[in-house]
Parts: C-alpha cells; structure tokens; sequence
C-alpha cells in the first residue's frame, strides 16, 4: 500500500468504491490507483469483497470504502476542482452529470453520490482580490448558472 499523506479524505460507498475510483481516476491526468484491499473472514462484508481502493487524482490522494449501506455521501462535503477552459468544464461536467445531478453554480452530484463543484480556476482569485460590486456580479452571474460559463464569469467581474 502506498504511503498515505498526513490527511487522506475517506468515502463511504455502500459497495461500488472500486467502480467509483476508477471512474475518478479515468477523468484527471496524473491519476491512478494505489492500492486495493479486500476483507478478510469474519468481516462486515463478505470475503473477498473490497474493502479500501486507495487512490490519487492530481497528485491528491483519497480513499474510497465499501462501508456497506449504514452512510450515505452528501453534498455536505465535496470536491472542486478548478478548471482553467471552458473545454475542461465542459469535459468534467458531461462525465459527472451522466447518471448524476446537475446542481446550481457549478456543483454536480456524480451517479455514485459524491459532489463535485466543477469551476473556474480563476473564482477564488477573482472573489479575493475583487471589490465588492465585482464579488456581487459575479455571484448574481454563477447563481443564474448550473454549469459554469467561464466568459459569462468574466464578462460579470468586468462589469
């Protein structure tokens, strides 16, 4: 097994977290799976089935566990990934919303139940740094938006 880092989020799936994290893993460059381990005897699950799918996405490592029906994902917790083109929005958006749901301002809840916020790499920059009429147009612009428009963004920001 890989060496984790110090802080690694975890998934709860019921169990699908193998199918899960190879569909993570086949959207992102510089990703791949780290490890797989299975329960043994006498274990919540059956034996065999498995039980952690270790993996990385960007250079981030996350784990993804067959925990069984007990917890479900919500939108509570989720993943944003900053996009720098309109292209790899639309790329990520397309994969994740296939058998998921689209969401307001950029957010989608993949078909295994883990959300995402598909967005502008350039939002968190643009909402430090600009002033408070460009903050406000820009929120009142995602809010009109389930899937992020990069130049409606920016046309928002440049009043």
């Amino acid at each position: 097994m890989a060496k984790l880092q110090k802080i690694t989020p975890y998934f709860w799936f019921d169990r699908n977290a193998e199918e899960a994290a190879a569909f993570y893993v086949s959207l992102f460059d510089e990703a791949r799976i780290t490890s797989v381990t299975h329960y043994g005897k006498g274990a919540p699950l059956p034996e065999g089935t498995v039980l952690v799918v270790t993996f990385e996405l960007a250079g981030q490592q996350f784990a993804a566990l067959n925990g069984g029906p007990t917890f479900q994902l919500s939108e509570a917790t989720s993943l944003f990934v900053g996009c720098d083109t309109q292209a790899e929005i639309d790329r990520l958006w397309g994969a994740l919303t296939d058998g998921g749901t689209a969401q307001p301002c950029g957010w989608v809840k993949d078909r295994f139940g883990l959300s995402w916020q598909i967005n502008w790499s350039g939002v968190p920059d643009a909402m430090a740094s600009g002033t408070p009429e460009q903050n406000a147009r820009a929120m009142a612009a995602m809010m009109q938006m389930t899937k992020v428009d990069i130049a409606a963004l920016r046309r928002a920001i440049d009043g």
